[in-house]
């Protein structure tokens, strides 16, 4: 049965560095302009992170977020989604500052705490553009993202019922759906539920077919009918995973903070490559992508009018 399929494009997150592919969005009109090109070519929903200007160090300053959301705002009608995930290295009160300040439809939300490993890209490289950016890989040796249950709760509190969000609940491993179905039973989290199967972050599930099955027959039995899901696979893996996804019958998301690469694995030019990508595996399996409008009905948000576009 063909079915309308959201496709979510994260445009630059806080993982890959600037080393690591000169595609890569770092200033405020790099991330605007790839953020309309993947709106243009099918993403329904921008997951948003910002970076400093000067040399792309991840940055959760609402003055950096300022420099793009309006220019994108006003360029399409896609859903604007604000991590608050930031990155392992930022407190709670700095990863929050930009959802606080914007008020969006949606945001990410990590449902637990964990060790965040990237330090595995450093092997890879050897001339780095900037000082900061193998510091930030090996710190995540020794550090860990946290998300206690009491962050969530806030979060929820603050974000959720405070202000209308929705969220984008980002599940890296099946004890994070225990956390998630635990609140559903509590009444602080209420369906639609948007679920993130995340595979393929160190620290994490791996990405692998198999485990794909298993994140999913968790949230089917702990969730029942109560959730949507969406399926980001981290690296090379990130259009394979996505394209099961679809055929168990979830939703996608692409982008080059999850990946730098495209099939067969050459870096992808821009993140409106990896949408049309999969747009068109969507399509050539009888399916069609959800516009903005379509995704705001599914998913039950708030609208764009709601938005606090002045930060």
């Amino acid at each position: 049965m063909s079915r309308k399929i959201i496709i979510t494009c994260a445009v630059t997150g806080s993982i890959y560095t600037p080393t690591m592919s000169p595609h890569l969005p770092v200033t405020p009109a790099e991330i605007a302009q790839s953020s309309i090109e993947a709106a243009e070519a099918g993403a329904a929903i921008i997951h948003l992170h910002a970076r400093v200007p000067e040399d792309g160090r991840p940055s959760a300053d609402p003055d950096h977020f300022r420099a793009f959301i309006p220019v994108i705002n006003d360029s399409c009608d896609a859903v604007l989604n604000i991590s608050t995930g930031g990155s392992s290295l930022m407190s709670l009160e700095t990863r929050l500052a930009p959802a606080r300040a914007m008020k969006p439809e949606m945001c990410s939300l990590n449902m637990g705490s964990m060790n965040f490993g990237i330090f595995t890209l450093k092997r890879k490289y050897e001339n780095w553009q900037h000082e900061w950016e193998p510091q930030l890989l090996d710190a995540t040796r020794h550090t860990m993202f946290t998300n206690t249950y009491q962050d969530i709760e806030n979060i929820l509190a603050d974000l959720g019922d405070g202000a209308g969000a929705r969220f984008e609940f980002e599940c890296y491993d099946m004890g994070h759906i225990e956390t998630l179905a635990y609140y559903l039973r509590q009444g602080l989290v209420k369906a639609p539920l948007y679920v993130q199967f995340v595979l393929g972050v160190m620290g994490g599930i791996g990405a692998s077919p198999e485990n794909l099955l298993a994140m999913k027959s968790c949230a089917d039995r702990l969730l029942g009918d109560n959730y949507q899901f969406s399926v980001l696979a981290a690296g090379r893996h990130q259009i394979e995973l996505a394209t099961m996804g679809v055929i168990l019958g979830g939703n996608v998301r692409v982008g080059l903070e999850d990946s730098l690469t495209i099939p067969p694995g050459r870096l992808a030019t821009s993140n409106a490559e990896q949408v049309k990508k999969i747009r068109t595996i969507i399509e050539e399996m009888g399916h069609s992508v959800a516009t903005p409008e379509e995704a705001r009905r599914m998913l039950c948000l708030k609208g764009r009018g709601a938005v606090n576009m002045a930060l």
